[in-house]
């Protein structure tokens, strides 16, 4: 979301606005009050004595709450301001809203004060594709309420809009009109409720000022119990702090296992499980938490394919894609419920679980998910190589499906260099990574945890006969590094691209290729100063401000940077780490999901992306794997290693209380490669 938004969220329930706390939508705009994929208010406009009212200051004073201080505006400079309006404002499960109108004058006043309701009821696809609704709009206004409704058949939602003190209802608005006396102040509570199949109660009541989020572990808690920070490099704590908050507000916790929570994708577009997102985000998350790992695994385990259907794209095995809950889905309009429109999250999956284990020692878990672990690993030969070539292809079954299954995913990211279209089946290149780093990590699991040696072995076997062919077939002699892809066709997809940093992090470059890959990589073709591009400046679809082809997107850095470290270029990882590391300070230290790819030399700051989602969750994980880039921490055994290797600007790094399976370790930029424990 851009600067000039507010945004405040509490589990499925979030609103977004302007400055002054007003929702004006757009249909195509994600501004307005959310719950459960359903817009519930599209406008929520305050004004005074039939003026709108200009912003003081806002405070974000929690993820999910917001003050807006205002106040109406004289017409001339010559003039103060005699009245304030204080907007009070907490989200949860609906919302609450203290307005309050201070005269600080010594005069008495008359004013009147008009909030505007209304709601288009869209579904979250609605909002993006600006599609027109298909059912039934009705409005009602008694003595004490505003109703705002919509009804399809038998789906049918409603928004119920209530205050404390007197006010005039009608079906567009309600109106306040006030005497107040020299300095007096008027207050009322308005409660907005959301009604689904049944009437949602919102948590807060008259009187009630304290932000209560809808979480087992309250923001203080989950802070305290993260590991303590300290460096010489001032913007690192505020970044790291920032990326903690953040990944709290993204909490929320799956009916199937309502103890533990998970990350939702971001705001305000993907408020919902994603698989990719979820694994990678728990991935980056693991030196600082493990709950969201486990949870993760634990709830797309349960929700694993079952069954071949191609309208959602499900098969036996696959790993969702994302679980959607509004109209559209509810019609059988959109395939959500859930999705399974993607490739590499099936491979994440085993990734994931035994970087869990390394990291927590919890053999436990690795026993109870091994038949859906299994079963992804089924998958990934039965259903995702296609043709039987070895490598995992994608395209989709119909045409409400996705058209690229990998993490980028817009229409046009897999290109030729010329920039002409692949065909399909696409078989992504860093898919082909995930697959790779997946059967050699269930090797292990299946030897240690499993009990099958012989599975062991196979996935080994096959994990070498996967290296091999694809560092011949992906590799291109002319440019010196992999084509992102090979096409419907088997021709090699040639385009320069991000996604070979990736090829780092999974482990499947041969050792004579990385130098190669790595002095591309940190050239001023993919290297913007800001970060690594997804495509290299010069290719024929290059463009900055592409969603997927020219644009720079931290969770792809963090991930390359691991890869960079991986292969022991750890000066080039501590370099990219840094670049994210400063975009994030004109971010308000808060990474979002993308950025334009325009060279440093050229912009004195990394540009916004109109769209981008803000916070989103592998944005929010990033700082958090690079730090443990930056500071070499790895799990071995019972043992936590710690190499730190810091880029220019940063002289000192100290990280206390990492949980693992060793307890609590601590690792100090200053210290010798070691492994520490305590």
């Amino acid at each position: 979301m851009t600067s000039d938004t507010i945004s405040i969220l509490d589990g499925s329930t979030f609103i977004v606005s302007d400055r002054r706390g007003d929702i004006e939508a757009a249909p195509d705009e994600p501004h307005g009050l959310f719950y459960r994929d359903t817009r519930f208010l599209s406008r929520w406009v305050l004004t005074f004595n039939g003026a709108p009212l200009t912003t003081l200051s806002t405070d974000e004073t929690a993820y999910s709450a917001a003050q807006f201080f205002l106040y109406p505006p004289t017409g001339t400079i010559y003039e103060n301001p005699t009245v304030s309006v204080i907007r009070k404002r907490m989200v949860g499960d609906g919302f609450h809203e203290d307005l309050t109108v201070i005269n600080h004058s010594q005069k008495p006043i008359d004013i009147g004060l008009r909030l505007e309701a209304a709601s288009d009821f869209a579904d979250i696809f609605e909002v993006k594709d600006a599609l027109a609704k298909k059912g039934e709009a009705y409005r009602s206004a008694g003595d004490d309420k505003l109703v705002l409704g919509y009804r399809r058949e038998g789906f049918k939602r409603e928004t119920h809009v209530t205050s404390s003190q007197p006010a005039d209802f009608s079906d567009d608005a309600i109106v306040f009109r006030l005497h107040l006396a020299p300095h007096n102040e008027w207050t009322t509570c308005i409660v907005v409720q959301v009604v689904t199949d049944r009437m949602i109660a919102v948590k807060y009541d008259h009187g009630e000022d304290m932000p209560k989020p809808n979480l087992r572990v309250s923001l203080a808690e989950w802070l305290d119990q993260a590991p303590r920070l300290e460096s010489d490099y001032d913007a690192l704590e505020h970044i790291y702090r920032q990326s903690l908050i953040d990944l709290a507000a993204l909490r929320f916790y799956s009916e199937l296992f309502p103890e533990e929570s998970m990350p939702a994708a971001g705001m305000p577009w993907f408020m919902t499980v994603f698989g990719r997102d979820s694994l990678i985000t728990s991935y980056q998350a693991l030196p600082f938490s493990s709950e969201l790992a486990r949870t993760s695994l634990r709830v797309l385990a349960a929700r694993q394919g079952k069954r071949v259907d191609p309208f959602k794209e499900e098969e036996p095995g696959k790993i969702l894609h994302e679980i959607r809950f509004g109209e559209l889905t509810a019609f059988g309009e959109r395939p959500h419920s859930p999705y399974f429109g993607t490739a590499d999250a099936t491979p994440l999956y085993p990734v994931l679980l035994d970087e869990y284990e390394r990291w927590t020692g919890d053999a436990d878990l690795v026993r109870e998910l091994e038949q859906p672990a299994r079963a992804a690993l089924e998958w990934i030969d039965r259903y995702g190589d296609r043709d039987g070539d070895g490598y995992v292809e994608y395209q989709r079954a119909m045409e409400t499906g996705l058209e690229n299954q990998c993490w980028k995913d817009s229409w046009n990211s897999i290109l030729f260099a010329d920039g002409s279209l692949a065909k399909s089946p696409r078989a992504t290149c860093e898919i082909q990574g995930y697959v790779y780093d997946a059967k050699v990590r269930s090797a292990r699991l299946a030897r240690e945890f499993w009990n099958d040696p012989e599975l062991a072995e196979r996935l080994e076997r096959e994990a070498a006969e996967l290296r091999a062919n694809f560092n011949r077939d992906f590799w291109m002699p002319d440019r010196q590094f992999f084509g992102i892809a090979l096409d419907g066709d088997k021709r090699l997809v040639d385009s320069v691209t991000s996604n070979p940093g990736q090829l780092l992090w999974s482990g499947i470059v041969d050792e004579d290729k990385a130098e190669l890959v790595v002095s591309r990589l940190m050239d001023d073709s993919l290297f913007s100063g800001w970060g690594i591009r997804t495509m290299a400046e010069g290719e024929g679809a290059y463009n900055p401000i592409e969603y997927h082809c020219g644009t720079v997107w931290p969770h792809d850095n963090s991930l390359i940077a691991a890869g960079l470290a991986r292969y022991g270029y750890r000066d080039e990882a501590a370099r990219v780490a840094m670049a994210i590391l400063e975009t994030a300070t004109f971010f308000n230290f808060r990474l979002p999901e993308v950025f334009a790819g325009y060279r440093r030399t050229r912009t004195s700051f990394p540009v916004e992306y109109p769209t981008a989602s803000s916070p989103q969750a592998w944005s929010t994980g990033t700082p958090l794997l690079l730090l443990r880039v930056l500071l070499g921490l790895e799990p071995r055994s019972a043992e936590l290693a710690v190499a730190p290797r810091l880029p220019d600007g940063i002289e000192r790094i100290e990280l206390r209380g990492i949980p693992g399976r060793w307890g609590r370790a601590e690792a100090l930029s200053g210290a010798l490669p070691s492994a520490v424990s305590r």
